[in-house]
């Protein structure tokens, strides 16, 4: 699908977030500045966590926990080279945890992640303009 602003991009991920479970996990991949924490803000609407838009990216600290009805988990591995760093901050433990897992550059632990997930990829189609392909890999 096509959105054409951040919103959009919002309210997309607010929705999925509906039908969202303790220990779901949502993998993001896509080009800097493509939507993927614009995403996560909407999932954290969605979750109920409070203040939602001030969900912003843990590029410097990696892992950010938020309350909500289900406890959401922003990990960002961007700054991370080796499977070996990534595997050092224990993400296992969030990727199984109690809540919500939200990945950003996820494809840098495509091996770690389980079989049921979210995959969901963003390209930049102009402007505020973005592409978003979501695949359900839960069922």
């Amino acid at each position: 699908m096509i959105t054409n602003s951040a919103e959009e991009t919002m309210l997309i991920a607010e929705k999925l977030a509906k039908g969202l479970k303790p220990g779901d996990i949502i993998a993001l991949s896509g080009d800097m500045g493509s939507g993927k924490t614009t995403f996560t803000k909407g999932i954290g609407k969605g979750l109920g966590v409070k203040d939602s838009k001030r969900i912003n990216s843990p590029t410097f600290v990696l892992i950010k926990e938020y309350s909500g009805k289900i406890p959401l988990y922003h990990l960002d591995l961007y700054r991370l080279d080796t499977l070996k760093e990534i595997e050092n901050l224990a993400v296992e433990e969030y990727i199984y945890g109690t809540g919500v897992t939200v990945i950003e550059w996820a494809e840098k632990i495509k091996c770690l992640l389980p079989e049921k997930r979210i995959l969901v990829k963003f390209k930049v189609k102009g402007g505020t303009k973005r592409e978003v392909v979501i695949e359900d890999f839960r069922d």
